[in-house]
């Protein structure tokens, strides 16, 4: 089984701060430059843990995309990818906060060029899966990735689609983006992105329970707390062990998140193991910098 992740390649600035950000003054802090983007972090932790894994996306024709390249490759990722001559590679600033809590400024540079003739869909096989980042969904990108989609369900392959960011989807609305994801889809979400698609409510397996309509599947994550799935008609929860270190870093723990859950689910494993192996990928993902495992 194959495991295609299509959507966003970024190089992440991560910005480590000692204290609150200081506006109009200077924040002292620790500055890093790694692998980002949703799909290809994703891409990148399938891949620790024994999936087979191929990035679908897009870099721009500079040096930065090609050390993104090179370290997806050194971490076991197979790449399809479009050049973008006029656009550079993505870029996003991650400002953590000493809680470990991640604000990010993106600049999606080259990811808005991948077109539907960029997918190669003559690889897509019965039983592989799809997952789409919903970045790809929210930007130019967005007639890539459900050509995508398409191809993948008339292969016979399963997806799951990853909902992206709140401030996005609120942008965006709740209809337009829900009306993208496929009804047999499995849908990653968290707290605050299945408040924006489904309303609001203090427990995840009620947010799941609401998002999981129409056949289709959804997980919803809340940090270091309870996660739960459910498929509208059935629901499992399972809270987060606690974390020990002090200094976390969340980026990428959702798309860590996603890739534990659907190595277990390819293997067949009931929902409840799925959530743990989910909660175990992200606390790695929290004990590193940046999005990506160290190659």
């Amino acid at each position: 089984m194959t495991s295609f992740c299509l959507g966003d390649l970024m190089v992440d600035v991560v910005a480590r701060l000692f204290g609150p950000l200081a506006e109009g003054s200077d924040s002292p802090g620790v500055i890093s430059y790694v692998g980002g983007g949703s799909a290809a972090n994703t891409a990148a932790w399938l891949t620790r843990v024994g999936e087979s894994t191929t990035f679908i996306g897009a870099i721009g024709d500079d040096p930065a995309g090609q050390s993104q390249l090179e370290s997806l490759h050194r971490l076991g990722v197979d790449v399809r990818f479009r050049v973008d001559r006029t656009r550079p590679t993505g870029t996003c600033l991650v400002l953590v906060a000493p809680s470990g809590e991640r604000t990010m400024v993106p600049d999606p540079g080259a990811n808005l060029s991948l077109l539907e003739h960029d997918v190669p869909v003559d690889e897509f096989t019965a039983g592989d899966h799809l997952h789409v980042s919903g970045y790809a969904l929210l930007r130019d990108s967005r007639d890539a990735a459900l050509h995508a989609m398409a191809a993948a369900r008339a292969a016979g392959m399963t997806v799951s689609v990853g909902a992206a960011s709140a401030a996005p989807l609120t942008a965006i609305g709740a209809p337009g983006f829900l009306m993208m994801v496929p009804d047999d889809a499995l849908l990653f979400a968290n707290e605050k992105e299945a408040a924006v698609l489904a309303g609001p409510s203090d427990e995840a397996g009620e947010l799941a329970r609401r998002l999981a309509t129409g056949g289709r599947e959804a997980v919803v994550t809340a940090g270091s707390g309870t996660a739960a799935w459910s498929n509208g008609e059935a629901t499992a929860t399972l809270a987060a062990e606690p974390l020990q270190r002090p200094e976390l870093d969340t980026t990428g723990a959702g798309d860590a998140f996603a890739a534990g859950f659907l190595a277990a689910r390819a293997r067949e494993a009931t929902p409840e193991v799925c959530l743990r192996d989910g909660h175990a990928l992200a606390a790695a993902a929290c004990r590193t910098t940046g999005g990506r495992p160290e190659a």
